[in-house]
C-alpha cells in the first residue's frame, strides 16, 4: 500500500509521516498484492486536529475522516476507521466470490 501524507495549514514532520505510515500499515494487510493508494490530509480546524483519508482500491474509492484533540489521536481514530472500511470491503468481495462459484455436476444428471 502506498501512502501519501499532505498537510493543509500544518507542517507534516517526518515523525508524523512515519506515524501515519505505521498506523495505516495495519489496514494495508487486507489487500496484499493489489495496487492500493492512500492519500492522507492533515489539517487544523478551529483548535481541533482533523485528518482525512482517501483509499483507492481496485474498483472502488473509500473515504474516512476523524477529528481529535491532538494530531496523533486523530490519526489513531482514522486508522481504526480505515481498517474497518477495508475489512468490510474485503468481506463483501469474498461473499460475491462465494455466490458465483458454480456447483459441481454429478454424473447422474443429464
Amino acid at each position: 500500500m502506498r501512502i501519501e501524507t499532505f498537510g493543509k495549514d500544518v507542517e507534516v514532520t517526518p515523525a508524523l509521516e512515519r506515524y501515519v505510515a505505521d498506523k495505516l500499515a495495519r489496514a494495508g494487510k487486507h489487500f496484499v498484492g493489489e495496487h492500493c493508494e492512500t492519500r492522507v490530509t492533515l489539517k487544523l480546524q478551529k483548535n481541533e486536529h482533523h485528518v482525512d483519508a482517501t483509499v483507492n482500491i481496485p474498483g472502488q474509492t473509500l473515504h474516512a475522516e476523524a477529528s481529535g484533540q491532538t494530531m496523533y489521536a486523530a490519526i489513531d481514530i482514522l486508522a481504526d476507521k480505515v481498517d474497518r472500511l477495508l475489512t468490510s470491503e474485503k468481506e463483501k468481495k469474498q461473499q460475491k466470490k462465494q455466490q458465483h462459484v458454480p456447483l459441481p455436476l454429478s454424473d447422474n444428471e443429464v
